[in-house]
């Protein structure tokens, strides 16, 4: 791909949903603004940084940072192939992503975005990544084999400081507890791993039936509940049993989960429809879809800025794939061999404002 080092700045569509919502009694309008980024590049996770408003957008080579409230393109971090994600330690000032392409981790300064450091990871397969917070760890999901693994990274040092052998060649979304544990979606055995940050060792693995492929992951500390983001059925869990507590219909081919705390808020994106499942949280064991928000067809990942309560997400989109030349066969390439994806028209920066 084509890196783009100056950015454009982004021009705003804006529109607003006001649908009518189930239960009137968690009644609210949610307002989606979308801003074309500009640039070359797919996506894959976004992260947002509570701080400062920014959210880190995944570009296939590139980690663009963008402010939230505005869809304002702060910077871009190059140099970073195949990155799915981006792990944000305030505390250290770092910021971390996981780079696929050459089994890296860049660290980078939060301020300056400035290079840091690449670290190697031996065990490949990088993608998830998050920060957690009470143990003050970036925690690393690697889709590594022969068998997947959890990574532990210092966020001040960028050493790596543990891993945990997980069941599967496939772990996704974690999310801590604070209490010891992090809880690890493994999407192609459809369970939680849960592990502790002492050993670094498995502690227990729960079935997450009706669950199918989990992939985000959320842990509320005051219900006690880890909310897993699955397509078409997303499940509650509680922790001190491992059991399911309660279900929520959504859409498809979802990648990500968001949670807001103080609104009681989960939101799960499903990139099939193009469309955000609002879910409230009535109590540890009951949920109420408050709402259905359109956003844009294969949008699949999401954050959840706690500060502001603004929702993010981002998917470009592309145009009609070029034609062959006449009498050439068609080259493979794309998922299921349906040939090479069209180019880039627009890149839309999705803001949900509730």
């Amino acid at each position: 791909m084509r890196l783009i080092k100056r950015l454009l700045t982004p021009s705003a569509i804006l529109f607003a949903t006001g649908l009518a919502m189930p239960n009137l009694g968690h009644a609210q309008t949610f307002k989606v603004e979308k801003f074309d980024i500009k640039a070359d590049g797919g996506t894959d996770y976004v992260a947002v940084e509570s701080a400062t408003g920014r959210v880190f957008v995944s570009r296939g080579t590139h980690m663009m940072v963008v402010e939230g409230a505005t869809g304002k393109v702060l910077g871009d971090i190059l140099n970073t192939p195949g990155v799915h994600g981006a792990g944000i330690a305030t505390k250290s000032g770092h910021g971390f992503t996981t780079n696929g392409g050459d089994s890296t981790v860049t660290m980078f300064d939060l301020k300056t975005l400035a290079v840091i450091k690449q670290i190697p990871v031996k065990e490949g397969g990088l993608d998830g990544i998050m920060y957690d917070e009470p143990d003050d760890k970036i925690i690393l999901t690697n889709h590594s084999r022969p068998i997947g693994t959890l990574m532990a990274i210092d966020p001040k040092s960028g050493d790596i400081v543990g891993t945990a052998e997980l069941e599967d060649t496939a772990p996704e979304g974690a999310a801590a507890d604070g209490k010891g544990h992090i809880f690890v979606n493994n999407e192609g055995k459809n369970t939680i791993q849960v592990i502790d940050v002492k050993t670094w060792k498995a502690t227990a693995s729960w079935p997450l039936a009706p669950c199918a492929g989990p992939t985000g992951i959320a842990y509320d500390k005051a219900s006690d509940r880890i909310f897993s983001g699955c397509s078409n059925t997303s499940v509650v869990v509680d922790p001190n049993t491992g059991k399911v507590v309660a279900t929520i219909k959504n859409g498809t081919r979802v990648d990500a989960l968001g949670w807001d705390p103080s609104k009681k808020l989960v939101f799960i994106p499903n990139g099939g429809e193009g469309n955000v499942t609002v879910v409230h949280q009535d109590s540890p064991d009951k949920y109420t879809v408050v709402d259905t928000v359109a956003t844009f067809a294969g949008a699949k990942t999401i954050a959840v800025d706690p500060s502001s309560h603004n929702v993010y997400l981002f998917q470009p989109e592309r145009g009609a794939p070029p034609a062959p030349a006449p009498g050439a066969t068609p080259a493979p390439g794309g998922r299921g061999g349906r040939g090479a994806p069209g180019p880039i028209v627009a890149a839309w920066f999705i803001v949900i404002k509730q």
